[in-house]
C-alpha cells in the first residue's frame, strides 16, 4: 500500500501524487472500501481516484533517484522491441506503452526513432501511429525519471544524452 505524499505510475496518466487515502462519499460506493486520490504530475487541475486494490490498472512507485541514475546508464543497452506482424505494430506499441515499463518505453523509442529514420531516409513520411506512440513513451518515461532525477521533464532528454554520450 502506498501513502499520502508518494509519487507513483498510474498506468497511462503516467506520475501521479497520492493526496489522499480513504473512503468515498459517493452514494453506492461501501464506507468500507478505500481510494486513492491523486494528482496527475503533468496534468494541470486533474484529479484521479481509485480502489487500492484496483488491478485493472498498473499502478507501481517511481524510480528513486539511485535506480533512475542507474537505468540511464543502462539504456544503451536497451535494445528495441521486435514487431512481430506489421499489422499488429500498433496493437504492440499501445500494449508496450500500456505496460508502464521503462525498459520497454526505451525499447519503442529506440525502434520507432529507427523506423522513423528509416522512413525518412526512403522519403516517405513519418506514420501517425509511429508518431504518436513515439511521443506517448517519451512522454512518460520522461515524466517518471524527471520525478526522480529531481529535474525538470523538459531536462530529461539531454539529461540522458549526456550520461549516454559521457
Amino acid at each position: 500500500m502506498f501513502s499520502v505524499g508518494d509519487y507513483v505510475v498510474y498506468g497511462s496518466n503516467g506520475v501521479c501524487r497520492i493526496t489522499d487515502i480513504g473512503p468515498m462519499d459517493l452514494p453506492g460506493v461501501s464506507k468500507d472500501k478505500l481510494f486513492y486520490t491523486m494528482t496527475p504530475c503533468y496534468i494541470r487541475d486533474s484529479s484521479l481516484f481509485t480502489p487500492i486494490d484496483n488491478p485493472r490498472v498498473i499502478m507501481r512507485p517511481v524510480m528513486t533517484k539511485d535506480e533512475a541514475e542507474s537505468f540511464v546508464e543502462s539504456i544503451k543497452d536497451i535494445d528495441g522491441i521486435t514487431i512481430k506482424e506489421e499489422k499488429h505494430r500498433e496493437l504492440e506499441y499501445k500494449e508496450a506503452v500500456l505496460s508502464c515499463d521503462p525498459e520497454v518505453l526505451v525499447g519503442i523509442i529506440k525502434t520507432i526513432y529507427g523506423r522513423m529514420n528509416e522512413r525518412i531516409a526512403e522519403g516517405k513520411k513519418v506514420t501517425s501511429s509511429d508518431s504518436k506512440y513515439f511521443h506517448i513513451a517519451e512522454d512518460s518515461l520522461y515524466g517518471e525519471l524527471a520525478i526522480s532525477l529531481g529535474i525538470e521533464k523538459n531536462e530529461v532528454k539531454n539529461y540522458i544524452h549526456d550520461k549516454i554520450e559521457a
